[in-house]
């Protein structure tokens, strides 16, 4: 009975077991599991079957990358080469600029040379030129700079040109200033003294073909201006040529004094009013005295109440008399420069003791001698 109770039991047992296992697995995950199976078949069936419209397809869009991508390398070029075209046209530019600049150098560094001709002129006519560097600061190796990055520097180049041009016309705007200033006042002084100022005309005479403007050959304004200082240096020239010929120097030096003037005074021998014609400077015995400009010896000896005496016949038509001398230094007809020594201080003919007696004549008619004397000392501390 309990082994048969037993049995049964145990084929129970089992039974409930096998029928656990086969419960593992529940359809719906069987049949989702199918489902998805049998899409993916269809999907690679339908891809296999469309697969030569999707390589088609794929080819195209590649291909339009590619073509795409070949004409945006070609544009690269394309800009490349313009860059390089630009390059070029620039350091074709830059030498052009330079080469202008170096031809604009060798014509200023020929003004540069002639200014200092004319400065060195000025200079012996006593005028200084403010202004002007040395020659040596602009020479053909250091009138074309070199920037930083080693390429030449254009506008650095065109400052060291301005500048060197900038002094010349400086510089010859201050001799020819200075030289028509001074000439101006010669002119003026001695046309107050009635003596007339020769200065050389300029010479404007110029010709030639009527012809056709090039782009070259253009005149420099400089070297205009170099020959209007040139003229101007003449002029002046000739004017201080004027100042040595004119009798407005003092014929006498060292100690003296002047002890008479010029116009009506109490006679030294009868008291009464009587017309001095001249200046007396009062000196030593045998003091020098000097022609009072440029001329020649027009008269030497004696004339009534002068004693001894010695005249001077200027360019100008002036003549200058120097009386009551003790000796004579020149003869008739010599030719003497402003500061000549002619004769000797005295006290010949009507005089009261050693003097000069210097007169300045025009014609028959005394002049003034002050009015000379103090132009000359204005004229000499103007030059």
């Amino acid at each position: 009975m309990r082994s048969q109770a037993s049995f049964g039991r145990s084929d129970t047992g089992r039974k409930d077991v096998g029928t656990q296992k086969r419960q593992g697995i529940h359809p719906a995950l069987f049949y989702s599991m199918f489902a998805v199976l049998l899409a993916g078949n269809a999907l690679l069936g339908t891809a296999f079957l469309l697969s030569p419209d999707i390589k088609k397809l794929l080819s195209g869009q590649n291909d339009m990358v590619i073509e795409a991508y070949e004409d945006r390398i070609a544009q690269l070029r394309v800009e490349v080469d313009r860059l390089h075209s630009r390059s070029y046209a620039q350091a074709g530019d830059m030498n052009l600029q330079l080469q202008e600049l170096a031809q604009q150098q060798e014509v200023l560094l020929e003004q540069h040379q002639l200014v200092r001709v004319l400065v060195d002129k000025a200079g012996e006519l006593g005028i200084e030129a403010a202004g002007l560097a040395s020659s040596d600061n602009h020479d053909t190796a250091s009138i074309a700079t070199i920037s930083a990055t080693g390429n030449p520097d254009v506008d650095a180049t065109a400052s060291a040109v301005a500048q060197m041009m900038g002094e010349t016309q400086f510089a010859m705007t201050s001799i020819a200033e200075t030289a028509t200033t001074r000439t101006n006042s010669i002119v003026s002084e001695l046309s107050d003294l009635g003596i007339r100022v020769d200065l050389p005309t300029l010479q404007d005479g110029v010709g030639g073909p009527l012809l056709a403007a090039t782009a070259e050959g253009e005149v420099s304004q400089a070297i205009d201006d170099a020959n209007a200082v040139m003229a101007a240096l003449v002029r002046y020239k000739a004017a201080r040529e004027s100042i040595d010929a004119a009798p407005i120097h003092m014929p006498i030096s060292g100690n003296y004094r002047q002890s008479s003037g010029f116009g009506n005074r109490s006679d030294p021998f009868s008291g009464r009013r009587a017309f001095h014609s001249g200046l007396d400077f009062a000196a030593s015995k045998g003091t020098p005295v000097f022609s009072a400009g440029k001329g020649v010896v027009s008269f030497v000896g004696s004339k009534p109440g002068y004693g001894n005496v010695v005249e001077v016949t200027h360019a100008n038509g002036l003549v200058t008399r120097y009386a009551h001398l003790s000796s004579f230094l020149s003869e008739k007809g010599q030719a003497v420069n402003t500061g000549t020594p002619i004769a000797k201080v005295g006290s010949t003919g009507r005089s009261t003791g050693p003097h000069l007696h210097f007169e300045v004549r025009d014609g028959d008619n005394a002049i003034n001698p002050k009015a000379f004397l103090e132009t000359g000392k204005r004229l000499l501390a103007l030059l």
